[in-house]
């Protein structure tokens, strides 16, 4: 687990910005200090040295977790390779 970042704001389309110092990758699960999954990492805006993250939520009222610090997850569950 690590840290990604406040929520800023939330967009009218329910996507989630987040202010941090940090790029992950997309696709990553996004926790709340409560390692409850709050969405994931859609898209990367800004510049390189404070990116904004917009995160796609999984829950159903994003406004109510502006203001809190969120994290990173890295799931380990990987898929399996088709052959």
């Amino acid at each position: 687990m690590e840290k990604l970042g406040r929520v800023l704001n939330v967009t009218p389309s329910q996507n989630i910005i987040i202010k941090s110092n940090k790029i992950p990758k997309i696709g990553i699960d996004v926790v709340d200090e409560r390692l409850k999954v709050v969405g994931r990492t859609f898209d990367i805006i800004g510049p390189l040295s404070s990116p904004y993250i917009i995160v796609k939520p999984v829950i159903k009222e994003p406004k109510k977790i502006v203001g809190e610090k969120v994290y990173l997850h890295f799931s380990t569950n990987k898929r399996r390779k088709r052959y």
